[in-house]
């Protein structure tokens, strides 16, 4: 069965790597894809935690609500778990 998560809605200052329009918005995890350094730290040159990276999948109906021409359409996303809520 595959994990829902929520994208945190957090808006910190700097170079995140979690874009704004899926703040907020709830996937699936479709597959991790391993860890890696988090690049939020080596964008400023720093010693980097490694993060689990994963590829998210959201329909359109989640993402653009009554706006999405097709609402059973999908998005993914490869988006680290520091970024991510278990829902």
């Amino acid at each position: 069965m595959a994990e829902r998560v929520r994208v945190k809605a957090m808006m910190p200052p700097g170079h995140v790597r979690a874009p704004a329009y899926l703040r907020g918005k709830t996937g699936i995890i479709e597959r991790a894809l391993g860890t890696f350094g988090n690049p939020e730290q080596l964008a400023y040159g720093h010693a980097a935690e490694k993060k689990q990276l994963y590829r998210v999948r959201f329909t359109m109906a989640e993402l653009w609500g009554d706006g999405a021409e097709t609402p059973e359409d999908t998005v993914d996303a490869e988006i680290y778990d520091h970024w991510l809520e278990k829902v």
